[in-house]
């Protein structure tokens, strides 16, 4: 019974929310399960590649999107997500190629700030 009225509630939460505050969640998600990998290192570092890859995807789908020439986003914020993703990536190759905790914060501030903007705040 708690399961269906969960899945309820997910359909209806993707038909009201706007494709912005979807984004914002999804980079929160992504955010949160970076900072996990953070606070529990390193006893999370079996987990790490699985939450980079999540991050990653999310970036790409935002590029893919923004270079697309039917975006309707200002050319100059287009470069930005696209130069933002670029950053992204580079990072999460470094995290892979070379582990180092401290490296998760900028992932982490990064999707953060993105996902409050997408909020409006």
């Amino acid at each position: 019974m708690y399961q269906q009225g969960a899945q309820v509630y997910q359909q209806t939460a993707k038909i009201v929310e706007s494709p912005r505050e979807r984004e914002s969640a999804l980079l929160m998600k992504a955010a949160a399960a970076l900072q996990k990998i953070k606070d529990e290192w390193p006893n999370s570092f079996d987990d790490m590649p699985a939450a980079l890859n999540f991050n990653r995807k999310l970036w790409s789908i935002f590029m893919i999107s923004v270079t697309k020439e039917e975006s309707p986003l200002p050319e100059e914020i287009r470069q930005n997500i696209a130069n933002l993703g670029l950053f992204v990536m580079n990072q999460t190759r470094e995290m892979l190629l070379e582990p180092q905790v401290q490296k998760l914060d900028v992932l982490v501030r990064l999707n953060r700030q993105i996902a409050a903007g997408l909020r409006g705040m």
